[in-house]
């Protein structure tokens, strides 16, 4: 295995997450329910599979003017955006449910959006949830040359106008996952020895990447092309549009939850160590948005609760609200940051900074 892993210092103030941990399972345990999934997990997935399915049947059948395609398309990239935030993130996690086999159904969710099950669980579950904000390492802050995301990449020209471009790039995340980044990662994860972490030979890995994204193509593509009374082109741009809506906004939950001012991004020592537990290590490097905001919190999977799913990414976030109070009172407790902006626009607003910030200057925040 050519991936050499950073180490946390698990001596470094780990009696915090010790303690929460007691705390959280007591919370389950006091109050008899589980971590995982329930009734209206079930029911969300539903919702959203009707969302995303529901308006290409009706596009594929008796749909007939541009407008009405062209909104069918805008509601299916609503739909997408929440089977990937709500369904398939939680899955993928193994926290959708406590039988394995269950999850793994479920996570296959994502090939319904042009993705790759197992590139997400290793870019996602290992190298961002494992090493947040460490350059070089979490791809989630490593978009390549166009943005600056972490004060340890090299600042270029363009950066300088990043606020106002990075918006547009966001549009282009699942698109480009489809087109070209998931037989990037396939290749590159190969070279680090991450494919065999998933219990999958490469070749059967790529096969199912290039088999997968033909069928997407023939249903999302070709048969609307083929089926659909509108001009060719209304279907083209309806579906780049579904995908632009679907990019924005897994851009605009996610981003603002790690680069934003009040983030830390760790530098590992000669030796590979980091002088932080891996639970504090969370708390300087993440962030939470909205948490009153109950619809919203329910559409995104409750990934505005950010802090609490990277401290405990196998729980189902629908408990992430009553969890949030047990966090933030034991990181008080422990003098610890918990950083949460009250609306999901002052989030957006505290990113646009971050990302203006980073274009600009040189010099890296504060790291713990």
């Amino acid at each position: 295995m050519n991936f050499t892993p950073i180490r946390f210092e698990k001596n470094h103030n780990a009696a915090f997450y010790t303690e929460l941990k007691k705390r959280v399972n007591t919370y389950f345990k006091t109050n008899n329910i589980s971590k995982h999934g329930n009734a209206n997990m079930v029911i969300k997935t539903l919702f959203m599979l009707t969302l995303y399915i529901t308006p290409l049947v009706l596009n594929l059948t008796i749909v007939e003017s541009n407008w009405q395609t062209i909104l069918m398309w805008t509601l299916m990239g609503f739909g997408m955006a929440g089977l990937g935030l709500s369904v398939m993130h939680d899955a993928n996690h193994g926290a959708y449910s406590s039988n394995k086999k269950v999850n793994q159904f479920v996570g296959y969710v994502i090939f319904l959006l042009g993705g790759s099950d197992v590139n997400w669980r290793i870019q996602h579950n290992i190298l961002h949830h494992t090493y947040t904000n460490v350059s070089g390492i979490d791809e989630d802050i490593n978009p390549g040359a166009v943005m600056r995301f972490s004060p340890h990449e090299k600042r270029r020209s363009l950066h300088r106008f990043q606020h106002f471009y990075a918006w547009f790039f966001y549009g282009l995340m699942t698109l480009m996952w489809f087109l070209t980044k998931d037989y990037k990662q396939a290749l590159r994860y190969r070279e680090k020895g991450l494919i065999e972490t998933q219990q999958i030979r490469f070749g059967t890995h790529l096969a199912i990447i290039i088999v997968s994204k033909l069928v997407f193509s023939f249903v999302m593509i070709a048969l609307p092309i083929w089926l659909c009374p509108v001009s060719w082109w209304v279907s083209v741009l309806g579906f780049l549009l579904m995908e632009f809506i679907a990019g924005f906004t897994l851009g605009c939950i996610f981003q603002p939850a790690h680069v934003v001012p009040t983030s830390t991004y760790s530098v590992p020592d000669e030796s590979g160590n980091i002088q932080a537990d891996w639970a504090v290590n969370q708390l300087f490097t993440t962030a939470n948005f909205a948490p009153e905001a109950k619809f919203f919190s329910w559409f995104v999977g409750g990934l505005n609760f950010q802090v609490e799913h990277h401290l405990f990414p196998n729980i189902c976030h629908v408990h992430y609200p009553k969890l949030s109070k047990i966090v933030e009172e034991t990181a008080k407790e422990f003098n610890l940051p918990y950083h949460s902006n009250k609306t999901f626009i002052r989030a957006l607003i505290e990113h646009g900074k971050m990302l203006r910030n980073l274009g600009r200057y040189d010099e890296a925040p504060a790291v713990h």
